[in-house]
Order: C-alpha cells, then sequence, then structure tokens
C-alpha cells in the first residue's frame, strides 16, 4: 500500500475515533444530567458505539466509574412490582402449559406417522417404476 494512502487511512481512522468519542462523552454527560442510572448499554446506545469499544477506552471506564459512584442509587424496592401473580394463577398457568404440551406431543406423533406413511407410499411407487 504506497505510504500516502496508508496516512490517509491512519488519518480517517483518527478522526473516527474522535468523533465517536466525542459523541460518547456528550451521550455520557446528557444521561449525568438527566440524572439517569450511568450503563454501558445505555451509553453505547444512546452515542451509536459498540459496547466492546467503550471497554476499550480507559478515560470513559473511568468516567462512568465516576459518575456511577456520584449517581446515589435507587430504591431496589421502587422496582418490584405492585402486585405479584397468585399461587392459584401460576398453578393454573403450569397447568395450562402442560395440558398444550400434551397436545403438541400427540399432533408430533400425528405428524410423524403421517410423514412415515407418506415416505412408505413414495418408496412403493419408485419401486414400481
Amino acid at each position: 500500500m504506497p505510504a500516502d494512502r496508508a496516512a490517509r487511512l491512519a488519518e480517517h481512522a483518527r478522526a473516527r475515533h474522535e468523533h465517536a468519542m466525542q459523541r460518547a462523552c456528550a451521550a455520557l454527560a446528557a444521561i449525568a444530567r438527566d440524572g439517569e442510572p450511568v450503563s454501558v448499554s445505555r451509553l453505547a446506545a444512546e452515542a451509536a458505539v459498540s459496547r466492546s469499544w467503550i471497554y476499550t477506552q480507559p478515560a470513559l471506564r473511568d468516567q462512568i466509574d465516576k459518575l456511577r459512584q456520584d449517581t446515589p442509587r435507587a430504591d431496589p424496592r421502587r422496582h418490584q412490582p405492585s402486585s405479584r401473580a397468585s399461587d392459584n394463577s401460576l398453578r393454573h398457568r403450569l397447568e395450562l402449559a402442560h395440558q398444550k404440551i400434551t397436545q403438541l406431543r400427540a399432533e408430533n406423533q400425528q405428524l410423524r406417522r403421517d410423514l412415515a406413511s407418506a415416505h412408505g407410499q413414495i418408496r412403493a411407487a419408485t419401486a414400481r417404476t
């Protein structure tokens, strides 16, 4: 590869890296400003970069860790569902699932028999010709 081409590729890669870093820093600042929890997945989505790229950027990782330490933890009780399924409801769902499994097994057996029959008919027709 000619030297001028290699230099242009290297310059393009540097510019692309800088642009990605600027997007990531801007997204991180926006997340912090909104008071939202900071996560690598969220940052990657907002900055349009890959999570693996974020993990390779030590300065960015340091900023994420600092924001995580500075952001107060959410109350874990806040995320619990307001009502839980009753035992009877769960049992009923399990019973319905078992019925569906039984139905699908019977249907599967019937389809296997039909397929075996079709294969037999094909063999018989092939043997006659």
